[in-house]
């Protein structure tokens, strides 16, 4: 009897938890359910999958299976999700994962591919572009030929142009599509002026798009070699030939005034047998030959080791400049004998409610050689080079960076001081301790265990603090003797930009591979240096 009375005890909390656990499935699916609620979850999900259907019909005409194939697994995982009972925690976490995947998975694994190609200037389009380029750019008007008559239609926003040759035949086509017959032109005249589906462009609009309208080349074919059709006025157009004769059988480009015959030799552009390559080439794959140039090539291995030492000097001695400054303050102004505290604090934090780019412009402008104040008004008219010398310039950088960011370390500082609790100081007092030793035995190691991750998340930061170089000094001045657009003032992150978007030779590869470097010294210092905070969590 003790023992029945005994089990029934026992089951009692079981069958209480059993229906809690009912309980919250019926308010989880409550609060999923109902009329309305399924009419936004319908909604939304019609938002992504049309998006997502664009998508894939885009990349299905560009062929491009990779990310047509990653698409549309994830849009079916989606809707899986949130139209399937049972799956409440996924429905939270997978915007979430969706956002991940796309601004940073994919971004980093786009930039790796890019550094093991050639893609850059001259090199950012395909072999079939590059060959109707190269045959556009070396294109001479024939002297005999014959008058095409004209008319300029539009479609989407693209204009196309409607031929009528001699014979009569009328067709087509524009910068992309080669010229197509069609039988349902209107005519007049024995000119086709108009077709179904487009919007003839009338003499006002021909003259007010004069520029774009000349510079179109429509090919007449296919086959770049039998020419295009190009027109001075929006009314004829005449044939174009070519210098260059492109031989698909032979993979070959042969320049018919000359007789040199430019092969493709694997390197993304038609090369002759002494050397010369002909632009614009297409992107290939090289595999490690980026991150190899960066790591040989004399002119490239010697600005880049210099600029990665300073891009680590800036970044430590930013923290420490900025750490120390704010660390002062939040000590000072969290003394109770201060007067006027609160007023000196709000003065403090000024420097960081304005935005850094334009705090960077302001102190450009100040620190200006010929007419900025710091020169012109507080050293009477000296002509003080603070931006456009080398060491002047890192100087510079360094003190509006330290104007910039103190005002972060002393929140966070005064926050930790202000966190740690008055008995251990007066229980250290009482133990006979100085005021500096109570300060580096125990408020210090205190401090640290909340402001270490912060100080590794700084460093981060100022390792690609881009827009304090890019406003201040633009990362002069500039290294004449280096292979790549460089200048003694750049960090790593202004070095890439430089590369990538800088200048008349635009580099993505080398970019994307410098990219990679500069992620993997911060992966490793961030994983290191969260690994050596471990030890001060034991003082919490």
């Amino acid at each position: 009897m003790q023992t029945s009375t005994q089990n029934s005890n026992e089951s009692i909390p079981k069958v209480v938890e059993s229906k809690r656990q009912k309980r919250a499935g019926r308010i989880a699916e409550h609060a999923s359910g109902g009329v309305i609620a399924l009419l936004i979850k319908i909604g939304m999900l019609a938002v992504v999958d049309a998006i997502a259907v664009y998508a894939l019909f885009i990349l299905f005409l560009k062929q491009d299976w990779v990310i047509f194939t990653v698409v549309l697994v994830i849009t079916a995982a989606i809707n899986i999700i949130y139209f399937k009972r049972g799956l409440l925690p996924l429905k939270y976490l997978a915007p979430g994962l969706v956002f991940l995947l796309l601004f940073q998975v994919f971004v980093i694994g786009y930039t790796a591919y890019i550094s093991f190609t050639n893609y850059g200037t001259g090199h950012n389009s395909t072999k079939e572009d590059a060959v109707t380029s190269l045959i556009q750019s070396a294109q001479y008007r024939v002297p005999d030929s014959p008058t095409f008559d004209l008319a300029i239609v539009e479609q989407a926003g693209q204009f196309n142009f409607l031929v009528t040759d001699p014979d009569g035949d009328v067709t087509i086509g524009n910068t992309e599509t080669p010229l197509t017959e069609v039988s349902n032109a209107e005519m007049s005249g024995g000119k086709a002026v108009s077709i179904p589906g487009y919007n003839t462009v009338n003499f006002t609009d021909i003259v007010a798009n004069q520029d774009a309208i000349a510079a179109m080349t429509v090919q007449v074919s296919d086959d770049p070699n039998d020419g295009a059709l190009r027109t001075p006025d929006g009314s004829s157009a005449y044939l174009y030939l070519s210098t260059l004769s492109f031989d698909e059988a032979a993979d070959t480009m042969t320049n018919t005034e000359t007789g040199v015959v430019y092969a493709d030799t694997g390197n993304g552009a038609f090369t002759s047998e002494d050397g010369e390559e002909i632009l614009p080439g297409w992107s290939v794959v090289v595999g490690v030959e980026n991150y190899v140039t960066a790591f040989t090539d004399a002119s490239i291995r010697g600005p880049l080791l210099s600029v990665t030492a300073w891009t680590f000097a800036f970044a430590l001695l930013s923290v420490a400049t900025t750490f120390i400054l704010g660390l002062f303050l939040a000590i000072v102004f969290n003394d109770v004998r201060m007067r006027g505290r609160k007023f000196y604090r709000v003065l403090m934090i000024l420097p960081y409610a304005f935005p850094s780019f334009l705090g960077a412009l302001v102190w450009a402008g100040m620190l200006n050689k010929d007419f900025g104040f710091v020169n012109v008004a507080l050293l009477s008219g000296a002509e003080i080079p603070w931006l456009t010398n080398e060491w002047l310039a890192k100087f510079s950088i360094l003190f509006v960076n330290l104007w910039l960011g103190f005002p972060y370390m002393f929140l966070v500082c005064t926050g930790a001081l202000q966190s740690i609790p008055d008995e251990l100081q007066e229980a250290a007092k009482m133990d006979g301790a100085n005021p500096w030793q109570i300060f580096r035995r125990i408020k210090f190691p205190l401090l640290l265990v909340s402001i270490a991750p912060l100080l590794i998340a700084s460093f981060a930061f100022n390792f690609n603090n881009f827009n304090l170089i890019y406003m201040l000094t633009n990362g002069g001045p500039r290294d004449a003797s280096a292979g790549i657009n460089v200048g003694a003032s750049d960090i790593l992150i202004s070095m890439v930009y430089k590369v990538a978007f800088s200048g008349a030779d635009r580099d993505y590869g080398l970019a994307s591979a410098f990219s990679i470097i500069i992620f993997l010294i911060v992966a490793i210092i961030s994983i290191v240096s969260f690994r050596q905070t471990k030890a001060l969590e034991d003082l919490n």
